[in-house]
This record gives C-alpha cells, sequence and structure tokens, in this order.
C-alpha cells in the first residue's frame, strides 16, 4: 500500500445511534456539517492507526466494542 492509498481510507471508526442500538461507521473526517446535527448520534468515535484503516467494520466493530447505551 502507498502512502496515497493509506490517504484515501477512512480515518476515524464511529459508533453512531442506529435504529436497533449502536451501528459502526467509518468516516473520512470528524465533520459534523452544518449545524452539527450529527454530534448527537455519535456515541464514540477512534482516530484510527494508519495500520487499521483498512480493516472491515466487523473487525474494527469486535476489536473496538460499542459504548454501552441506555434506553
Amino acid at each position: 500500500m502507498t502512502e496515497a492509498d493509506a490517504d484515501d481510507l477512512p480515518r476515524y471508526f464511529v459508533w453512531v445511534r442506529g435504529l436497533e442500538g449502536p451501528e459502526p461507521q467509518k468516516w473520512m473526517a470528524m465533520d459534523f456539517g452544518v449545524g452539527d446535527w450529527k454530534r448527537p448520534l455519535v456515541l464514540a468515535f477512534l482516530a484510527l492507526p494508519e495500520d487499521e484503516r483498512h480493516l472491515s467494520l466487523s473487525m474494527l466493530a469486535r476489536r473496538y466494542p460499542p459504548p454501552r447505551v441506555e434506553t
């Protein structure tokens, strides 16, 4: 993998509030958009080290379990 390839990979692993509980996502940037509408949906996030950016969502979810969420 080249340095340019590494720059194209998502940099953050994020747990967001889903309809049935926490859902994992990979984001390129921690950009919350206009009016920060995403901020209440984010439960936890982690800046991924370069060697973990290529991992699948399922592998990252096992490595970094979801936070406890009160219903």
